[in-house]
């Protein structure tokens, strides 16, 4: 059955590794959790099930794009899917939800928060639910590198139906995550299916590099194909593109600051190869299915294994030989502990942040309950002379401890309905051509404008119409100031909720769980990644396969280090030292990263630079350039 239902919607003969295994588990009605690397199908592994068995699937995912990405794709497929998302109005919602009671839903996608709502609740309560399926379940775990509270919901509503099994399912945890995610979600018996993360085909290397920019051109000019560039700032982001494409590489930039559209309409021409290079923050990747990847450098160095493993993974999800390259040199090391005060400020500066919160909303100590404010980070740090990085970290930290909702990142949908009825609609005589394209293309594609407000994409209609979003704002506007229809356009505007009445900052009590703990768990992570980043002396597949427990890994043959030991077995550092000297025979000075090309290891070059420096054989100018003296 479960192949039939495969190669029905999918096309595909057989499924892959665990997959089902995992479908076979879930189906029995068992608890499960899949541990799948980026690339290996996770996917499949509850669509399948959720055709083959009775009653609804719910999904509970973090991504809003990621939800409506993969309801569209399944509705092309003829499955019945939806998603609930903030911004839908309060009837779509209800009629979403009633539609999976009634069997008009067979894979319905919910975000973690949408779990904790009375009205998702009672509905819940109320529909056949077939099992709950978790993406990202690292997210439940206090030891994961990206722990969100909102999950611990999903444990929650667990109560209502005791008998619904749980499919979780993750491509980063470690053991001790592993562990933790089943003990988060109430697992009756300990049930774990996990594949190799092992990536055959992908070559790990660790480029020291004192002109990261540089080193990222030469490293896309030698090479082809599509690539994703992870940088760690949105401004970087602009630069390093700006310079790519000023060197003639085709380039764009995304981060979590341009508009849904920008965001949307970049990401489709880097999947579409009209784009080669993506320079990204970490906003830009997940649920990313670009399967011929050939190349995913990281100019600044990410701050756990977790994250770097996931990102890298992105490369060469089509099975072919692919690169994760990541830049190094010693001003990453200070960079990344200084994110564990960014990222963990001291508590008097948590506590000074929360009653400057109040001053800003003016809530008084003993009120506030319940209330939600718009929040603009940059007001609030200009007026009372504090730093956006800080703040935010601050906000995180108190919602942790459950004193307010910080909403850092809201999707707040536009939504439109007509103030006309249809008839009057139809009776105007004074709306230009590209105002009635507008009109016309929002009555074939929306349906209950009349009625109330309804979710819109200006960019949808855009596509319909041949225009640009900007215009179709533009037209929106103007029909809005004629009174022909209400409009409320995008925000993308952060909130901040009261969970409890305003207290005094001398009685808030931030857990150990909530900050030293996690403080040094942060810690320990970006230790790990620079340990990663500066060991020459084990393969990089296998430090990063022990990372993530699987310890009788092999040498993967591909990374650099592995090159370097097959290619310089039996090398010293007078041979590396005699390599150094015929480089700058010529006479010409030659800028230090040069040296990596020379067939040594780092440390037998390192090793004999030093010596060189020390005895005055070489000279270094003060911007790396090396000369014989």
């Amino acid at each position: 059955m479960y192949k039939e239902i495969l190669r029905k919607y999918w096309g595909y003969d057989d499924f892959r590794g665990i997959q089902r295994d995992i479908i076979e588990s879930i189906a029995a009605g068992n608890d499960t959790l899949g541990l799948m690397p980026t690339g290996g199908g996770k996917s499949i592994t509850f669509q399948v099930p959720a055709l083959a068995m009775d009653g609804v699937c719910i999904v509970v995912t973090p991504l809003i794009a990621l939800m409506k990405d993969q309801v569209a794709h399944l509705r092309e497929r003829g499955i019945l899917a939806a998603a609930i998302y903030s911004g839908m109005s309060h009837e779509d919602i209800i009629t979403t939800l009633e539609n999976s009671i009634f069997g008009g839903v067979k894979i319905l996608y919910v975000s973690p928060e949408r779990l904790a709502t009375d009205l998702f609740v009672n509905k819940f309560k109320h529909a056949k639910v077939s099992f709950i399926a978790v993406d990202e379940a690292h997210c439940i775990s206090q030891w994961g590198y990206d722990f969100r509270p909102s999950y611990l919901h999903i444990a929650d509503i667990r109560k209502y139906k005791p008998d619904v099994p749980i499919l979780a399912l993750t491509a980063t945890a470690t053991p001790r995550v592993v562990e933790d995610i089943q003990r988060q979600l109430g697992f009756r018996k300990i049930n774990v299916f996990s594949m190799s993360f092992e990536r055959p085909n992908l070559s790990y290397i660790v480029q020291p590099s004192s002109d990261k920019q540089e080193s990222l051109f030469n490293i896309l000019n030698i090479t082809t194909g599509s690539a994703i560039v992870y940088v760690r700032s949105r401004r970087r982001a602009k630069e390093i593109s700006d310079f790519l494409s000023k060197r003639g590489i085709n380039s764009t930039y995304y981060h979590a600051g341009l508009t849904a559209y920008e965001r949307d309409d970049r990401q489709h021409k880097w999947s579409d190869d009209s784009v080669r290079v993506i320079v990204a923050t970490n906003a830009f990747g997940m649920g990313i299915d670009k399967p011929d990847v050939r190349s995913v450098v990281h100019v600044d160095c990410p701050d756990s294994i977790e994250a770097y493993f996931q990102e890298a993974g992105r490369a060469g999800r089509d099975g072919l030989p692919a690169k994760a390259v990541l830049f190094y040199n010693g001003g990453d090391e200070h960079k990344l502990y200084r994110r564990v005060s960014d990222t963990y400020p001291t508590k008097e500066y948590i506590l000074r942040v929360y009653d400057h919160l109040a001053y800003f909303f003016q809530v008084g100590v003993g009120s506030g309950y319940n209330a939600t404010f718009e929040f603009s980070i940059d007001n609030f740090c200009r007026v009372y002379g504090f730093f956006p990085i800080q703040v935010d970290a601050a906000l995180k930290i108190l919602t942790r401890a459950g004193y307010i909702y910080y909403d850092s990142d809201p999707e707040n949908m536009s939504r439109m309905m007509f103030r006309l009825e249809r008839d009057e609609l139809y009776r105007l005589d004074y709306t230009s051509e590209r105002e009635n394209e507008v009109v016309t293309a929002l009555l074939r594609n929306y349906s209950g404008l009349f009625a109330d407000y309804r979710v819109i994409d200006e960019a949808f209609v855009a596509k319909q119409t041949g225009m640009t979003p900007s215009t179709v704002y533009d037209i929106l506007v103007t029909l809005q100031s004629r009174h022909i229809i209400r409009y409320i356009p995008h925000r993308d505007i952060p909130c901040i909720t009261y969970t409890r009445s305003r207290e005094d900052a001398k009685d808030i009590i931030i857990p150990e769980d909530v900050y030293e703990n996690r403080k040094e768990q942060y810690r320990e992570r970006i230790r790990h990644m620079l340990d990663y980043a500066k060991r020459d002396d084990i393969c990089r597949s296998r430090y990063l396969l022990r990372y993530f427990g699987e310890p009788k890994s092999h040498d993967c043959g591909l990374c650099d280090v592995c090159e370097a030991r097959a290619t310089h077995e039996g090398h010293t550092v007078d041979d590396a030292r005699k390599g150094i000297v015929r480089l700058l025979s010529d006479r010409h000075p030659h800028h230090i990263t040069e040296l990596r090309d020379l067939p040594f290891s780092h440390s037998l070059i390192n090793e004999a630079l030093r010596t060189m420096i020390g005895e005055r054989e070489i000279i270094v100018t003060n911007n790396n350039n090396l000369s014989l003296s």
